[in-house]
């Protein structure tokens, strides 16, 4: 299946989000550390990355954006809870495959993880 990173803020989240994907078959490593997951995907493949848009340090935009850059390949998925119109048009703007609200819908996740991946 797919190698998946997940870059969240929140340990819990990025662990349920790890929990579900692995259970669809993905090789999922989580990140709450911008820095670290920015070394990983630059490191190996990757054919998605989660990435939630309110980050400790910086925000999930900026971190699509180097991404884009390093990789205009790679997939993502943008994740928030506090959504607007605004995040979500700069993220589809800059490549983003799609846009998930918090709190996590297993079946919404897996959906859009799927279509994700098949593009």
């Amino acid at each position: 299946m797919a190698h998946i990173f997940v870059l969240d803020d929140v340990l819990d989240a990025a662990v349920l989000t790890q929990r579900i994907l692995s259970k669809k078959g993905h090789q999922v490593t989580i990140f709450t550390d911008e820095q670290e997951a920015m070394r990983y995907a630059m490191e190996n493949q990757v054919d998605l990355a989660i990435l939630d848009i309110n980050l400790k340090k910086t925000n999930g935009i900026s971190v699509l954006a180097a991404l884009r850059r390093a990789n205009p390949k790679i997939r993502v998925i943008m994740l928030t809870g506090y959504p607007t119109v605004e995040t979500a048009r700069k993220a589809l703007h800059l490549g983003a495959a799609d846009y998930c609200v918090k709190p996590i819908d297993k079946s919404e996740l897996e959906q859009k993880v799927s279509a994700a991946l098949a593009n």
